[in-house]
């Protein structure tokens, strides 16, 4: 009897755990244990292959590129929690108070800013929901603008680096982390771009619905130029020697991480906001993420380990490679499975189950990785944004103040889905997009 079946139906149980709320890691892991009994009941799989578990669990823990990941929460968490990312968005605010939906403009940037700081999609929807929204509604926004443009420049973190995502990513395709960085700088600035261009022609079309600040709230001159030198920059001139040392090749990714933590501890010492309760907050929440990706590694190694010991991958691998259509048949069916599972289960669970399954099949395909890894970023940033069950939709509800109806968050998302999804179709069509700064990167110097 043939029992190809039972590695899809390890897919099936997952989710149906995953549903009901159960512990991603956990469940995984339960999954991965029930499947190898019934496996070895059927004679189809062998308990041999729970020899390799522990080598693959002491290289997950001796694993360089993923140290990159606590470094990177802790820089956005230090920044959060000391207050200066509330600081910055109030500053950019008023930098653009003159300008109709100057609010909206400075949320894309800041959101931009902190995506390049944490990469943490909750983190950044959070803190600028707090933050912003009950700004933007007291000087009068619309409802669906305000709430629009706060997930939309949230989901930023997915794509623009260093993102936690693209570390994940990263080591999933084996691949450069750097390179993954680097290839995804422009589709980052191109989203944000798209974002702000969206609130300067619906502020102009409708001056009603993104209001410039009234005068009596806006400063300006000398006041104005010590605020921006004094709140502005230092987070600026932090953010760009992260990424500038990971671009020039000066420092990995792993480096860069540790380099921005210590700068952004030096920042809150120097708003003399750095004090033991606010270092206690950011350590509990950097290990309590980081602890989270490590469990979520180890289930997902139990559940990998027994899905091949079924003949799962091959059973995938024959599958996607005879796909109608040939890359364009296994990136149109790769783009929907990933684009539905965001619905319904966070990046981590897709990285470490989904895309061990599809990278092989793109390596054969000859698709480059670097190019692959940016568009699954792209796909997953607008389904995290996609109603009726994007993640970034739910982080702003809980935060969000009565008088903002779901389905005004929802209604203030579409325009943004449909910008995420003009850019992702750009970058899938126009290749060079992405492999132009990598290729620049690796090119030889001129002698």
């Amino acid at each position: 009897m043939n029992y190809d079946w039972l590695g899809m139906a390890m897919f099936a149980g997952a989710l149906v755990l995953l549903s009901f709320g159960f512990s991603v890691a956990f469940s995984l892991g339960g999954v991965a244990i029930i499947f190898a009994l019934i496996g070895a009941a059927v004679g189809e799989f062998s308990f041999s292959f729970f020899n390799a578990m522990p080598s693959r669990i002491f290289g997950i823990m001796g694993n360089y590129t993923l140290l990159a990941i606590p470094y990177f929460i802790f820089l956005g968490s230090m920044l959060e929690k000391t207050g200066i990312a509330e600081k910055l968005l109030e500053t950019m605010g008023i930098l653009f108070g003159k300008v109709r939906g100057g609010l909206a403009l400075a949320v894309v940037i800041v959101g931009a800013l902190l995506a390049a700081s944490t990469g943490v999609v909750a983190a950044t929807v959070v803190a600028m929901g707090l933050i912003s929204l009950p700004i933007m509604l007291r000087y009068g926004y619309s409802k669906e603008l305000a709430a629009g443009v706060i997930v939309a420049s949230g989901t930023l973190g997915q794509i623009i680096p260093p993102s936690v995502v693209l570390v994940v990513l990263g080591d999933q395709l084996g691949i450069p982390v750097g390179d993954l960085f680097i290839g995804s700088l422009i589709p980052g600035l191109m989203m944000a771009g798209a974002f702000a261009l969206h609130v300067v022609i619906v502020a102009w079309l409708k001056p009603e619905v993104a209001p410039a600040l009234p005068p009596s709230v806006r400063i300006g001159g000398k006041k104005l130029l010590v605020r921006v030198m004094t709140v502005m920059l230092p987070p600026l001139l932090l953010i760009m020697v992260v990424l500038g040392s990971i671009f020039l090749g000066i420092a990995t990714p792993t480096e860069a991480g540790a380099l921005g933590s210590v700068g952004a501890i030096i920042l809150a010492a120097f708003n003399r906001q750095l004090n033991w309760a606010a270092l206690r907050e950011v350590c509990d929440a950097t290990m309590r993420i980081t602890t989270m990706v490590m469990f979520i590694l180890l289930g997902s190694t139990a559940f990998s380990l027994v899905f091949r010991g079924l003949g799962g991958d091959r059973f995938m691998e024959n599958l996607l490679i005879n796909i109608p259509g040939g890359v364009i048949g296994f990136l149109l069916v790769n783009m929907l499975v990933i684009f539905c599972l965001g619905f319904f289960i966070d990046f981590f669970e897709i990285a470490f189950i989904v895309i061990p399954i599809f990278a092989p099949v793109a390596q054969q395909l000859g698709i480059d990785l670097v190019w692959y890894g940016v568009i699954i970023g792209a796909n997953l940033q607008t389904s995290f944004l996609t109603p009726p069950f994007g993640f970034a939709l739910f982080y702003l509800r809980g935060v969000a103040p009565p008088e903002l109806k779901t389905e005004e968050i929802y209604r203030g998302a579409i325009p943004f889905i449909l910008l995420q999804l003009l850019v992702l179709a750009l970058i899938i069509t126009f290749p060079q997009i992405v492999n132009f700064l990598p290729a620049l990167s690796s090119s030889p110097a001129p002698i």
